[in-house]
């Protein structure tokens, strides 16, 4: 049986962060529990919530507008029982030839050492600036 503890949470977000780095699809996706969901707040083309299945179709995908990477940096991380947040900050040459840099909050919850959930806060006007090419979703979406 696999004990909770802050320490240890802590520790897999940590490794987290290095497989986003080095774009390790497979760590990311064995992070999540069966269950498991990221769920990306805001109203952009991109929020929502997102299962397992969906987080392992689309995370490779990352270098597809991202040649070079997206790097994230964890800035600062409290843990206490199944949770762990985390301020972090992102930067990428995205292919539209702009710098993509956005500042975030994530608050992962785990079960059984495994990710239950990941709530994606972020300045949503970069995202939609950058990453959606200005669209927006319609009124009421």
């Amino acid at each position: 049986m696999i004990v909770n503890n802050s320490a240890t949470n802590k520790a897999i977000i940590t490794r987290f962060f290095e497989a986003l780095n080095k774009g390790d699809v497979d760590f990311i996706v064995d992070t999540y529990a069966a269950d498991g969901c990221v769920q990306t707040m805001g109203n952009t083309l991109l929020s929502g919530i997102f299962s397992r299945e969906q987080i392992a179709a689309a995370a490779g995908g990352i270098f597809d507008v991202f040649p070079e990477g997206l790097k994230f940096t964890a800035l600062s991380m409290v843990g206490e029982g199944d949770k762990v947040a985390v301020e972090a900050t992102s930067e990428g040459l995205h292919i539209c030839g702009q710098i993509y840099t956005n500042e975030y909050h994530f608050l992962f919850e785990f079960r059984a050492g495994k990710l239950l959930r990941l709530k994606e806060y972020m300045d949503t006007e970069r995202v939609t600036d950058v990453l959606c090419g200005g669209q927006r979703p319609p009124p009421g979406a």
